[in-house]
């Protein structure tokens, strides 16, 4: 019988933590790659310690994934991984990296202003990258046929917050990227998506300047009246690796209760209905 696995970029916290956790309960091993210190380790065993109660196995590597020789390495270690276990592949990839620096484009002061450098990295881990595993995924044909690629993307792709420049430049560009690879990926029948969460109290979304701002207002325009979760966008991915849902391809998808329609924070638009 054919094993599933899925590899997932970022998966320590947030979203890709979540992912992890939902693929897991539907039958999918997990290979994790994310970069955490020793204050935050606790929290990524905890995240192996859900996935292996579900009867899957977790196997994790806390590298910095836009590093070249790193995601070789990673990849080849794959490889040899599946050499011994028949028909093993990998069937969902995602890309779920969030590093990038917060800077305004325009200062007086040149050290206040975002730098070459800075929007380089940028770019490169939040949205490069994704192309880079893929390539290597297909070139060791290690990607299963009808496969599925998601991206996690934000309304900051096509709006300006304060700060977040070079973010919203990497989002935009991870759009365009799956754009590509469904184009490129499609004889193989694997499915490319976007997927655009609303507000998420996530270790990310703490960095940004303001965030308090934007998790209250978020919460006030929602018509279901609350945030979105990583939880809820695990869900969306698992249904999204249906069968059924394999018509479903170069979209950006929004996951967040409708939040993103809302163009309005005075009295609640949606009231509960008694």
């Amino acid at each position: 019988m054919e094993k599933r696995w899925a590899l997932i970029l970022g998966a320590s916290s947030g979203f890709g933590g979540a992912s992890a956790v939902e693929l897991a309960k539907a039958g999918y091993n997990i290979f994790g790659v994310h970069l955490d210190r020793q204050a935050t380790m606790p929290i990524v065993n905890q995240i192996i310690k859900e996935i292996e109660k579900t009867g899957q196995q977790a196997v994790f590597f806390n590298i910095n994934a836009a590093d070249p020789i790193k995601r070789n390495d990673i990849l080849d270690e794959i490889k040899e991984r599946f050499i011994d276990k028949d028909k093993s592949l990998i069937h969902v990839l995602i890309h779920s990296l969030a590093f990038g620096t917060l800077k305004p484009y325009i200062s007086k002061k040149p050290e206040e202003c975002i730098t070459p450098a800075q929007m380089s990295m940028t770019l490169d881990v939040m949205a490069h990258s994704l192309v880079y595993w893929t390539q290597g995924l297909v070139q060791r044909d290690l990607l299963a046929k009808n496969g599925r690629i998601f991206a996690l993307t934000s309304a900051g792709s096509h709006t300006v917050i304060p700060y977040y420049g070079a973010v919203s430049a990497a989002k935009a560009a991870l759009e365009a990227h799956i754009r590509q690879l469904t184009v490129e990926l499609g004889g193989m029948g694997v499915t490319c998506n976007a997927i655009m969460a609303g507000v998420t109290d996530t270790p990310a979304l703490r960095k940004i300047p303001g965030n308090e701002k934007m998790l209250s207002s978020a919460k006030l325009k929602n018509p279901g009246g609350r945030l979105t979760t990583p939880e809820d966008v695990a869900k969306a991915i698992v249904l999204l690796c249906s069968e059924k849902a394999a018509w479903i391809s170069g979209n950006t998808i929004g996951v967040d209760g409708g939040e993103y329609i809302v163009n309005y924070t005075g009295e609640k638009v949606c009231k509960q209905i008694k």
